[in-house]
């Protein structure tokens, strides 16, 4: 399989070099290092730490910082001398070793005369516990010519310390990796720079775990490890942590990519969601969660493509990769998790017996990891749900289980196991400012159409990151009686979040009326469905957006078998009754019919799905007369088109960007208007010099798939568009 450039920004062996591809916020903080160190003048020498833990991206940050330093003049510049002990590990003395590194940089810049680096290798001489009998420097071997003679390091130090305060040029010591190597040679790389962390405009940095290097230093000269680090640094960081929403983005773009030609119809969207939030969301932390994850998925998932649900393939590969006990007791005890739970399959005494055998292994997880575990495996096996629930399902599931390829279903499951082997973000104290307004539905929505009006670097909006960061407040940091007035504010301005920057993009990804309905029914859930329509119907009634109202009363339709669900859900996990889901689709059919003799409704967004409502509610004849009065004239035609254009997103190996598709199918309008009834019309349109240019995409792609179907092709078919 090959691999795109994009697809390689992250990798555990090849941190970035360059912050043109930062996508974690690592730039900023590296640049204003850089500045520091450019502007500092350390007198008696300064160490500084950046702490991190494993896979946090400290490497990066540090090649940002060189990078930074060497865009300066060359009188700024500090002499930059790069040192990894690990590369050295068990090998030889690293003090010899670091010395070594060190007087080839200033050798090779020829910044040092011939003494301070004579100097410099005697020293490394007294301190080395290996003395070498010789040294290279710039391809030549330097003899020792103290060896023998008494000489008090002292002494020595000291006169490298004057010669280095006469000189104005600063070293900058960059030491990575640190807590890669050994205890003891962690103490043994402290022990040297204790020593000469003191040389006048010498700058040292050190990037390390801290709880490993303080581990490694416990009780050294006979002092915790912690303060024994604390004497040696002077100035300390802790890494910035990669905003969660920057790791969902760059997450999601690396699936996309190793997911590339998975079947459609194996990708359930809103199954995703609720997978990747229930459990999948807790285990990205750090950029390393993502390259471990990802990197697994990429041996893993070309062996079974096609031939499993790539969800649920996605979450078994998580419990592999991060809760391997999880993984192995779902391997080799398919009984216990796969099929149906019908009460004469799986009659009580059998429930108990799996739910000590459930409990007792889940027990062995670690506290923080098991909620999402368990709602993890809650979502994949439904079966478990009779476990740890009171939901049952029974034998009919299992075809539709087969069918889409589930872990679930007994028949599939092995095929599971084949391979066993910060800018733009929103602060704490600005969400805890907008929430303040959540008991004003006018001034709450007016403040979500304001962020959504300001853009983020990445070219998505502020409302985006503010709809994810809701939904951490959703449980309890949001008062039951400034509920009514979220949703309220949602169904007034919904449809003004949801901007063309913030759509779907690839198949992981998630838009703001996905984001939207999440927060509405998190806030709903928190009251009793009596509750819960009467909040609806006050919020749906005053609203005016239009394809959001739609969407939720189609949400809750398909939650009783409406609207091409395949099932209906249990009832308790429907939002409304039945009788009050009548009374929401009256509401909604109100506003749709509204809005057409307003004049507005052709500027809804998602303008295709809410017609496909209008036509279940009221039937065809309403809905084709508004069309074809919309499209009575060639501007309303041309905005109607496009308002059925469908972009995609699509990576192959060789791409550094995403690629966009574009899909017209003249068949979408049938159930609106004939095709042959516009065709000509549109072909007239495709010379106008006045078209926008996603109006000239809209009737170029519209006529280029009907001239297929008139051929008798299937824009819809495999490989239709490679033959043209």
């Amino acid at each position: 399989m090959k691999e795109t450039e994009s697809t390689t920004l992250l990798s555990g062996d090849k941190p970035l070099t360059h912050p043109k591809d930062d996508q974690l916020g690592y730039a900023s903080f590296a640049k204003h290092l850089a500045d520091s160190i450019c502007s500092m003048i350390p007198m008696e020498g300064l160490v500084i730490a950046l702490y991190g833990p494993w896979g946090s991206g400290k490497t990066t940050c540090l090649n940002f910082v060189v990078h930074y330093l060497q865009q300066r003049s060359q009188n700024e510049q500090p002499i930059i001398v790069q040192f990894n002990p690990w590369w050295f590990s068990g090998h030889e003395d690293l003090v010899r070793r670091f010395f070594d590194q060190l007087l080839v940089v200033l050798d090779k810049g020829k910044v040092i005369e011939k003494r301070l680096r004579e100097q410099i290798a005697n020293f490394a001489e007294l301190v080395s516990e290996t003395p070498l009998p010789y040294l290279a420097i710039g391809g030549k071997v330097i003899a020792w010519t103290f060896r023998g003679k008494q000489q008090d390091v002292s002494e020595l130090k000291n006169g490298i310390a004057d010669a280095l305060k006469k000189r104005q040029k600063r070293i900058l010591i960059i030491i990575d990796d640190i807590d890669r190597l050994t205890t003891e040679e962690i103490r043994c790389l402290f022990r040297v720079i204790k020593a000469v962390a003191d040389f006048p405009n010498t700058i040292y940095l050190l990037a390390f775990d801290r709880e490993v290097v303080i581990e490694a230093l416990a009780e050294m000269q006979g002092m915790p490890g912690e303060a024994y680090l604390e004497k040696i640094v002077q100035v300390p960081f802790e890494l910035p942590i990669p905003d969660k929403i920057s790791l969902r983005r760059l997450l999601f773009e690396k699936l996309d990519a190793i997911l590339v030609d998975t079947p459609n119809k194996l990708f359930d969207q809103t199954y995703w969601g609720n997978i990747y939030w229930d459990g999948i969301d807790h285990f990205i932390r750090t950029p390393r969660d993502i390259i471990r994850l990802t990197n697994a998925l990429s041996v893993t998932y070309p062996a079974v493509k096609g031939e499993v649900n790539p969800v649920d393939f996605i979450a078994i590969e998580t419990f592999r990769v991060f809760c391997p006990l999880v993984y192995d007791i779902i391997r080799k005890n398919p009984d216990a998790f796969t099929g149906h739970s019908d009460t004469t399959y799986l009659p009580g005494r059998e429930v108990e017996q799996l739910k000590l055998f459930h409990d007792s292994w889940l027990s062995q997880v670690q506290e923080q990891d098991k909620e999402p575990v368990k709602r993890l495996l809650l979502r994949i096996f439904p079966k478990l749900k009779a476990v740890w629930g009171n939901t049952r399902y029974g034998a009919r599931w299992e075809s539709t289980w087969r069918k889409q390829l589930h872990v679930c279903s007994p028949d599939i499951f092995p095929t599971y196991f084949r391979l066993s082997v910060p800018e733009g973000s929103i602060s704490y104290a600005e969400m805890k400012a907008i929430l303040a307004l959540a008991g004003n539905p006018q001034a709450f929505g007016e403040k979500l159409v304001e962020l959504a009006n300001q853009k983020r670097p990445d070219d998505t909006t502020r409302v985006r990151v503010f709809l994810e960061r809701l939904e951490d407040y959703t449980e309890q940091g949001i008062p039951l009686e400034c509920i009514s007035s979220i949703i309220q504010a949602l169904f007034e301005v919904g449809d003004q979040l949801l901007r063309p920057e913030d759509k779907q993009r690839g198949m992981f990804d998630f838009g703001n009326d996905i984001r939207i309905g999440r927060i509405i029914w998190q806030l709903l859930r928190r009251f009793k469905e009596p509750l819960r329509f009467e909040v609806l119907k006050k919020a749906m009634s005053k609203g005016k957006a239009i394809s959001i109202i739609v969407k939720e009363v189609t949400i809750f339709g398909q939650q009783h078998g409406k609207y091409g669900a395949e099932q209906p859900r249990p009832e308790e996990e429907r939002v409304v009754s039945a009788e009050h889901l009548e009374e929401l689709e009256k509401i909604a059919l109100e506003k749709v019919r509204y809005a057409a003799e307003q004049n507005t409704l052709l500027q809804t967004p998602d303008l295709p799905h809410v017609l496909y409502r209008w036509r279940d509610w009221a039937g065809d004849a309403e809905v084709r007369q508004w069309v074809q009065k919309v499209i009575s004239d060639d501007q309303g035609l041309m905005t109607f088109l496009e308002k059925f254009l469908l972009q995609t997103f699509s990576w192959s190996w060789s791409d550094r960007v995403e690629r966009i598709h574009y899909r017209l199918d003249p068949k979408w309008l049938e159930p609106f208007l004939d095709p042959l009834q516009i065709i000509e019309r549109v072909r007239s349109l495709a010379g106008n010099t006045g078209l926008t240019e996603n109006q000239k995409i809209a009737i170029n792609q519209f006529i280029q798939e009907f001239e297929m179907r008139q051929k008798g092709k299937d824009p819809d078919a495999p490989f239709a568009w490679e033959t043209g």
